[in-house]
């Protein structure tokens, strides 16, 4: 690049700023008459908070920003892509729902958190606020595999994961129903990574569909470590000529123009992919300044907050929740990165700024996860997967585990969905 047109760029980006600053300054909102607590993300977890909110907090003004239209569900989605679930199954409108409850919804992005004057910018103006909820979700690492090349980076985004923004779904069916034959290769993300068990049951759902479809295809999946024994049992019970399983593959670089994938061990070519990278906190959190660092001071990438509390430990004003949070424990690691997780966040978080608020005691109450997979398409059976939590004597906090199959399932998922909706979204 020339001098003078690095300049002229340069010039060019500094009058961006320059306006985009302006525009975030402007008040978005007039104050609030009480106070007035603002939610970053419309998520499963942000939704949580704000319903939950409203429901503590009936005099406050209670704003939720999240820069999508509408509302697709992660959970479930992998048995959409293959027709097992209908679309209006997964959908609903968060407009109405915001109505519904009695909250403030608006569309935009948000750019920075100024912790000191509490303002959130957004690139519709700015917006005062008493206490943030932030539930900024994840964000995919794959830079590195491509050297950061923009051209790179720009064509990888046809082998997008979904795994972070479910807009991205719709892609990834379509390129699924139009696979005719080959090779698909998928990755499954180092954790601590967002629903564990989802490549897994993902890549269930995708042997199923070349199965039932007869297509000449195979799925490879890249696991940077063991992968799950169940569903490992799928792989070579149900589909031994859909699924090769590997183990222990760490991806080193993808060409995406010549559409190969090199690991540590192996070179592997492709006709399509479904590449996860390492997963970290939005971009958000690293900005406001509240990520965590480890014992050489570099950043986690993770939220750092009370596990219980979930108050940000940089600022009391700040409750972090969801797929963000970092370490909950030095004995389990992250609490796990599920819709039901981030909706018990919601509550604990809006429990723990109503007692601030009326001046009263609050003993955080414990988060729970469930989480239903689907291993077998045909015959249906699945796995629930429940995850509790206690504090020892020490002061950690310890993980119970516990699975039961479901070898005739009868709809038990459909229903736990239906449950966190009518929790968030109120009665349509």
């Amino acid at each position: 690049m020339s001098r003078r047109r690095f300049l002229r760029l340069g010039a060019g980006l500094g009058a961006a700023l320059l306006i985009g600053s302006a525009r975030s300054a402007q008040a978005l909102l007039p104050p609030a008459r009480r106070g007035r607590v603002v939610i970053v993300g419309g998520g499963w977890g942000g939704l949580a908070a704000a319903a939950h909110v409203r429901k503590q907090l009936p005099a406050w003004e209670v704003v939720l920003l999240e820069r999508a239209a509408g509302f697709f569900s992660l959970p479930l989605s992998n048995a959409w892509l293959i027709d097992q679930i209908p679309t209006d199954f997964l959908t609903r409108d968060p407009v109405a729902a915001a109505k519904r409850l009695g909250y403030m919804r608006i569309e935009t992005e948000v750019q920075e958190i100024d912790r000191v004057a509490r303002r959130v910018l957004t690139a519709a103006g700015a917006l005062a606020y008493d206490y943030l909820v932030l539930a900024p979700g994840i964000a995919e690492q794959t830079g590195h595999w491509v050297g950061d090349d923009p051209a790179a980076m720009a064509a990888l985004q046809a082998f997008d994961s979904a795994f972070v923004s479910s807009a991205a779904l719709a892609p990834l069916k379509q390129r699924l129903h139009g696979f005719a034959g080959g090779d698909i290769v998928m990755s499954v993300p180092p954790t601590p990574y967002r629903c564990p068990p989802a490549p897994y049951e993902r890549a269930c759902a995708i042997g199923w569909w070349l199965k039932t479809h007869k297509i000449p295809g195979r799925l490879t999946v890249l696991d940077p470590g063991a992968g799950m024994a169940s569903f490992r049992s799928a792989f070579d019970t149900l589909f031994p000529d859909q699924i090769r399983f590997l183990p222990f593959q760490n991806i080193e670089s993808v060409n995406p123009f010549k559409r190969i994938v090199q690991t540590d061990f192996d070179t592997l070519h492709f006709d399509t992919a479904i590449l996860a990278g390492p997963q970290r906190a939005g971009a958000l959190v690293a900005r406001a300044g509240l990520d965590a660092r480890d014992a050489q001071g570099r950043s986690t990438g993770w939220a750092d907050a009370d596990p219980r509390s979930l108050q940000a430990r940089a600022d009391e004003r700040v409750f972090v929740i969801g797929d963000a949070l970092g370490l909950a424990s030095p004995l389990f690691g992250h609490y796990p990165k599920t819709a039901h997780m981030a909706v018990h966040h919601g509550r604990i978080a809006a429990a723990g700024i109503a007692a601030r608020i009326h001046d009263t005691a609050f003993e955080p109450f414990f988060p729970e996860s469930v989480c239903w997979v689907t291993d077998s398409f045909t015959p249906h059976e699945m796995i629930r997967i429940d995850t509790h939590y206690r504090q020892r004597g020490d002061g950690a906090i310890a993980q119970q585990v516990e699975q039961a199959r479901e070898n005739n399932p009868r709809g038990e998922e459909k229903a736990w969905v239906s449950g966190l909706f009518g929790e968030v979204f109120g009665a349509a």
